[in-house]
């Protein structure tokens, strides 16, 4: 809890536990050696201007070789120490670039798989990681030195008040001048900067969306509009970043024309001063040397803006991801569950929605039953089955698995005492072992080949070139859609889960794909599993003890598998038939 005399900044204090704010703890003492080094790096940026002094105002008026070769000697030996500092705090930013990098990767990449599911979004591309990357870049590109060098600048613009105060003065005016700039910079190119991105990743999006769409694009004949269509969104990113780079292009062109420009006024200011023996001629050339480095951090950090802005956006987007990724807690359950569900006036909205889809659902299945989940499309069995597998966090009720609610059970280890097989069955790159193994490394073959035998999935596995080893390219390779339906089960049964969730599981399979679909929930029954099946089809129910029925997302019914056929099915006779008979529909 947060004291009421706290002065810390709330946005601090939420983020206090975040992973982003741990990164950059992580760090801290590399930053800590950049900014050492930057100290030695300015102070050893006087060297040239220290120089110019001496050699003006002493060796020339001395015609001393001897004293001219000894300070050449000392520059070359400082400037040689000042750049093995420089190339020594570019690799510790690298590393730190790199360290906070690979602290955030694993974390973000779930967070993103995560928002997916909570933004109720999977076409949203994932930003998270090019958001790193591009924090990355910041950190590794000279613009982040500006940040440890800007401080060093009232050291020359100190300096050059040494030599006259009128000098400096001019000095401090253009640097005044400089940091407008900079302010105007930030505030006009902002939202420039911003559209452009945004431009460019919706592009992309569309994109990677008509990659996974080419079979359809081309039976359908649609590669012109689809090509038309990317070009205008590709065409309007261009164009925003063209506008946004001129813009920024502006305010860059203006800050180097105006240092070069202070600088001749700084030698015309400092020739006069000459004149009136108010200056030596090597101060007014040392003053000038000393205003352009003073003023070279401001304006090397208006030239690299546009990548400052970037990665300041990749801070906050990462910031929205990571509230999506809650660190385990201890209070969370991590034994595996036995086969009890409980399910009590189940609400639930889908997230991005504000209409419930699912209401007032309630039941109850021990050990070895198996429930068929009916409804016409749209009415809500699917939503039930994402609740039911902890995808999404019901709005009123409960579900409790073995009299602890699903979402006290730890994320991960939850889902692997449960098996899911969704509509749409997504396969990964990689092999067939692996994908049913649910991409574990080094998959135990007695497990997976347990679950391919339980899925009678062995015969398809057999007819693959290299049999379980065979790779599936991109996550497809040319597996039909009953093949994937196949290996899509025997990853959900991998494992012995205690309860196994299918949602349309025979939506692509033919007769004898469904008539092994029903030997292996019959096998499931026996060994005491909880099988809940989402169908419109009569044959996959004939394993089903009982059946719920739900319409516009309200159950209207529960019970045994004839009761409810006779209460909800006109044809209940014929259903039943069909059933029993194992005729397929």
């Amino acid at each position: 809890m947060v004291e009421h005399g706290s002065n810390k900044p709330i946005r601090e204090l939420m983020l206090q536990d975040n992973k982003l704010i741990q990164a950059r703890k992580q760090g801290s003492k590399l930053l800590f050696a950049v900014g050492l080094f930057s100290a030695f790096v300015n102070i050893l940026m006087l060297t040239g201007p220290l120089f110019m002094l001496q050699v003006y105002d002493r060796v020339l008026g001395s015609r001393s070789n001897e004293t001219l070769v000894a300070l050449f000697i000392l520059v070359v030996l400082l400037y040689i120490f000042m750049g093995c500092l420089d190339y020594a705090r570019s690799r510790v930013m690298a590393r730190f670039g790199a360290r906070f990098q690979a602290f955030l990767d694993e974390t973000v990449f779930r967070a993103s798989l995560k928002s997916a599911i909570v933004e109720n979004n999977r076409s949203k591309p994932n930003t998270g990681l090019r958001d790193i990357e591009s924090i990355q870049s910041l950190v590794s590109s000279p613009a982040a030195f500006a940040v440890f060098d800007i401080p060093w600048t009232p050291l020359f613009l100190g300096a050059i008040f040494i030599f006259h105060p009128l000098l400096g003065w001019m000095a401090v005016a253009g640097g005044i001048f400089l940091l407008i700039i900079t302010i105007l910079n930030q505030y006009l190119t902002k939202k420039k900067v911003i559209d452009a991105a945004i431009m460019s990743s919706q592009a992309n999006a569309f994109a990677e969306s008509a990659r996974q769409a080419t079979e359809v694009i081309h039976a359908q004949g649609m590669q012109s509009a689809i090509t038309n269509r990317w070009k205008q969104s590709r065409d309007a990113g261009l164009e925003a970043s063209i506008h946004s780079t001129d813009f920024t292009g502006i305010f860059t062109a203006l800050t180097k024309s105006f240092r070069l420009l202070l600088q001749s006024a700084m030698l015309a200011m400092g020739a006069y001063l000459v004149l009136k023996n108010e200056l030596t001629p090597g101060a007014m050339i040392a003053g000038s040397i000393l205003l352009g480095r003073a003023l070279a951090p401001i304006e090397m950090a208006i030239g690299q803006w546009p990548m400052v802005v970037r990665a300041r956006n990749g801070w906050r987007s990462l910031e929205q991801i990571l509230a999506h990724q809650p660190e385990p807690t201890d209070k969370m359950h991590r034994t595996k569950p036995k086969a009890h569900l409980v399910v009590k006036n189940l609400g639930l909205v889908p997230p991005g929605e504000k209409k419930p889809t699912l209401a007032g659902v309630n039941f109850e299945l021990k050990p070895g039953q198996v429930l068929g989940v009916l409804g016409k499309s749209g009415s809500g069995k699917s939503t039930l089955a994402k609740a039911l597998v902890g995808l999404w966090a019901p709005v009123a009720g409960e579900v409790r698995l073995d009299g602890e609610l699903i979402q006290n059970y730890d994320p991960e280890l939850f889902g692997q005492y449960i098996g899911y097989l969704p509509q749409n069955v997504s396969l990964f790159h990689g092999s067939v072992a692996e994908n049913v193994a649910r991409m574990v490394e080094n998959p135990d073959p007695e497990l997976v080949k347990t679950a391919v035998t339980l899925a009678e999935a062995d015969t398809l596995v057999k007819s693959l070139p290299e049999s379980f080893d065979t790779i599936i390219q991109n996550g497809t390779g040319r597996l039909s859609g009953g093949q994937k339906q196949r290996l899509g089960l025997a990853r959900a049964i991998y494992g012995d889960p205690s309860m196994i969730v299918l949602d349309e599981p025979n939506a692509a399979l033919d007769a004898d794909g469904s008539q092994a679909l029903n030997a292996a929930i019959k096998t499931f029954k026996k060994q005491g599993k909880i099988v809940i099946i989402m169908t419109h089809r009569p044959m996959a129910i004939s394993e089903c003890d009982m059946l719920l029925y739900v319409d516009g997302g309200n159950q209207k019914a529960f019970g045994t598998r004839d009761e409810v056929l006779s209460s909800v099915v006109k044809n209940a006779k014929d259903v039943t038939k069909v059933i029993k008979g194992g005729k397929a529909s």
